[in-house]
């Protein structure tokens, strides 16, 4: 071969031999920028850029974030800017290394180490100039410098005669930490495409930190808001024991629209609702939050089941097209031992009978609320003391590879345990859970104890003006076969000012009802509409003071409605003599 033709041959091979350097960078860059943008957990980003360029770019490599960025108690922190950056707090998050000195690397340079980078460290100038910043090779006198700030060990026989490449983390003009890369003596120190790589993959890990933060501070605000709006209700009331569990599905979304609640009504009567509102994010938290406080208004006035999703579904409709919701609705009565219940479009509740099991209640379904145009129609279930009230969320029973049908007698089987409430309510969460849960769980117990008749009082008078003195009467001589008569002059005279409103203002009989529970509770009801209202009185006026007493003295009071009139009723703490 002439020299001219093994000229041309040697040029091929070399421009063959740079192309595919070039195509073996330009995979090494897009695969190793794939997986580092492929989670939103910050520490395995950092873990993805670290095992990507050691031992391909580097022989050791370091990554150190600003602790303000990282899970914590100081999530609601806000970042330091560009400056406060340079003197905030650094975590070491991620270690990596050759199998050289391992044992030293382990101890000397240990992850989650807090410290401040000193402005002589290349890693203070790269983040300070937002820059790369590369040292040929570690002298002594750098060795020396760098030791005498580092606060885990000897640092020199790990970096001595290395080339070091420092470059900051950085989105948008905010620097997240920095990332340290080391090669050993025997290595070329890192050049100028070195460093091109290197800031190539920085800056996408920076995108990639700055996403995961914004979506773990997005999740955070709504699992927040959800929770804030989600009740804190006591372990006990009057009628029942009650406990609740709630479960995000955080690996799909950190909060949804499920929504439950146990609200006291006069007569020792108690709602019992849940709800879950169609998809996960901001706009299911916020419908969930108004469903909620829709339903508690709507329990005040004390309207039928069928009644209230009935006015929830007008609320959706006002609301707009996408507030779709399913909601059951329960009204438990301890005197008459009754539930009267209304489905929209929701998962049967469920009766645990002493001795008899656990089955679903059979009500009439309804569809969701939103969907309008659709008729609500309520159940009366009888129930008997101990009797257990299982509510929850499709969550729970519905999920991939088991319908519905399947869910519903599974929970029926762990739900029929003769546990304590609170243990049953673990396990039945434990028994139904599975790995790829795709919804959020809300589930309420409610162990129902009804009220003794002996503990119960009912007269139905008329409005006469002697009827206030026979109530009294009525009062000492119940409160005396109860044991109560320490209550009988504050009965009395609360009492005495229903009583004598009933009778001014109602037209037919007023019926008057005493119930003996946790508290002692005292009802009037009538056919007048008007509902009685708390005001102030002027040292001239010579009535309007009965309720301010009442407010004053009572543990609770209110007035809600019935068909026709209403019922106003005071509540005395049967610990307060």
């Amino acid at each position: 071969m002439d020299p001219k033709t093994s000229e041309l041959f040697d040029a091929a091979r070399e421009s063959v031999r740079e192309r595919t350097a070039v195509l073996e960078r330009v995979r090494f860059l897009n695969g190793a920028a794939t997986r580092i943008g492929a989670s939103m957990d910050m520490r395995r980003i950092v873990r993805e850029l670290v095992g990507s360029v050691v031992p391909h770019l580097a022989d050791a490599a370091t990554v150190h974030l600003l602790d303000a960025l990282l899970p914590g108690p100081h999530l609601d922190v806000e970042l330091p800017d560009a400056v406060g950056s340079l003197t905030a707090p650094l975590r070491r998050v991620a270690v990596v290394h050759s199998d050289y000195q391992a044992e030293l690397w382990r101890t000397v340079v240990p992850e989650d180490q807090v410290h401040v980078m000193p402005p002589s460290n290349p890693v203070h100038r790269a983040m300070a100039e937002a820059s790369p910043v590369v040292v040929p090779r570690i002298d002594d006198e750098i060795a020396a410098m760098l030791d005498r700030t580092h606060t885990t060990g000897d640092l020199t026989p790990l970096i001595i005669d290395r080339s070091l490449l420092a470059l900051p983390l950085t989105v948008r003009g905010r620097v997240l930490g920095a990332v340290v890369l080391l090669r050993d003596p025997d290595r070329p120190i890192f050049d100028e495409v070195d460093t091109l790589m290197a800031e190539q993959l920085a800056i996408q890990t920076g995108l990639a930190l700055d996403n995961a933060h914004m979506y773990r501070s997005e999740a955070d605000a709504t699992d927040a808001l959800q929770r804030a709006m989600l009740p804190a209700l006591p372990p006990r009331l009057s009628c029942a024991d009650i406990t609740h569990r709630y479960r995000s599905s955080s690996h799909i979304a950190q909060v949804g629209g499920d929504w439950f609640d146990a609200i006291p009504l006069s007569g020792s009567r108690v709602v019992f609702v849940v709800g879950d509102v169609m998809g996960h994010g901001l706009h299911s938290a916020a419908a969930m939050g108004q469903f909620r406080t829709a339903v508690q208004t709507l329990a005040a006035l004390d309207l039928p089941p069928e009644q209230v999703l009935r006015h929830l579904d007008d609320l959706a409709l006002r609301l707009g097209e996408d507030y779709l919701a399913t909601c059951l609705y329960c009204v438990y009565d301890p005197v008459a031992r009754l539930c009267t219940m209304a489905n929209a479009g929701h998962v049967p509740p469920v009766l645990v009978r002493q001795g008899r099991g656990a089955e679903p209640v059979n009500l009439p379904t309804g569809a969701p609320i939103g969907v309008g145009g659709v008729a609500f129609e309520s159940a009366d279930v009888r129930v008997h003391d101990g009797d257990v009230l299982l509510l929850c969320t499709d969550g729970l029973v519905e999920a991939r590879g088991r319908n519905i049908e399947k869910g519903m007698a599974a929970l029926c089987a762990a739900a029929e345990r003769p546990l304590p409430l609170e243990e049953l309510g673990d396990t039945i969460l434990t028994d139904l859970r599975t790995d790829d849960q795709e919804d959020d769980v809300a589930l309420l117990l409610a162990r129902l104890r009804g009220v003794p008749s002996h503990h119960v009082a009912h007269w139905l008078m008329e409005p006469r003006p002697t009827t206030p003195s026979r109530v009294r009467r009525l009062i000492r001589a119940t409160l005396a076969s109860w044991d109560l008569e320490e209550h009988t002059d504050v009965a009395e005279l609360l009492a005495t000012e229903l009583v004598t409103n009933a009778v001014r203002y109602a037209q037919g009989p007023i019926g008057v009802r005493m119930l003996r529970t946790d508290a002692l509770l005292f009802e009037v009801s009538d056919e007048d509409q008007h509902r009685p209202v708390l005001r102030r009185s002027a040292d001239t006026d010579e009535g309007g003071r009965g309720l301010q007493l009442v407010s004053r003295l009572a543990h609770r009071w209110g007035a809600s409605g019935k068909t026709p009139g209403k019922v106003v009723w005071f509540e005395l703490d049967l610990d307060d003599v």
